[in-house]
């Protein structure tokens, strides 16, 4: 039963961590509308093999080897910004161009894969949760909340069953949330333009911050000599 409630937990955590909207679900949504569900679907798949790349820098330390040198985290930083706007532009072109003419013949599983490598948001999500989900121990999830509900929820961490569910959850948000935007689409002819039209702004957006990020750190690594690692 325990091993139960662990996957279970461990799905809905992976569906808390991919529904969030943010530079992944952008391009996942302008592949979904303007390259059918398989194009969505194999963006969705580039930003989880990042995250089961993360996993495995976790295991063996890389990722907080990463966090320790501000100057390598502001170059990361800064290629995705730049990589963001570059698709962004794309994006915006896509907005007046023939959609469903090439269907399935999208970049979404680079581009999302490749972004997601130089996401800050999901270094720290690995540097910080993604180590207490490794290590081995047990969570009592309800506890904080009452002292009434403590033992009802106990999940144990650094389990096989929790990071399964993990990238279980990841994964039925990526076949559903394409999915769902392909049948709005295709119900509401004008959904296409609009959706590339907000996901250039959202990559645009995000590749400004991201620019900003990288720029601060550098400034920061640079005036103080500690930030250089």
């Amino acid at each position: 039963m325990g091993v139960v409630v662990t996957f279970l937990a461990g799905v809905v955590f992976g569906l808390a961590l991919a529904a969030p909207p943010g530079p992944m679900n952008a391009i996942i949504a302008e592949e979904s509308v303007v390259r059918g569900w398989g194009a969505g679907f194999r963006a969705g798949l580039g930003a989880m093999v990042a995250d089961l790349c993360f996993l495995v820098a976790a295991l063996f330390g890389l990722v907080a080897f990463v966090e320790r040198y501000p100057l390598l985290r502001a170059a990361m930083v800064a290629v995705g910004g730049v990589l963001m706007l570059y698709f962004a532009y794309g994006a915006a072109r896509e907005v007046r161009g023939r959609f469903r003419a090439a269907d399935g013949a999208g970049k979404g599983f680079q581009k999302a894969f490749v972004l997601a490598l130089t996401n800050p948001y999901q270094i720290l999500f690995w540097l910080t949760a993604g180590v207490a989900l490794l290590d081995p121990g047990t969570q009592d999830v309800l506890e904080p909340l009452s002292t009434a509900l403590a033992g009802l929820l106990v999940v144990r961490t650094g389990s096989p069953a929790l990071l399964v569910g993990l990238f279980g959850g990841i994964v039925v948000w990526i076949t559903g949330f394409p999915a769902a935007l392909t049948v709005a689409e295709r119900r509401i002819e004008s959904l296409t333009p609009v959706v590339a039209g907000l996901s250039a702004l959202a990559l645009a957006a995000f590749g400004c911050y991201f620019l900003l990020d990288a720029g601060s750190t550098l400034v920061t690594a640079v005036s103080t000599p500690v930030g250089w690692g």
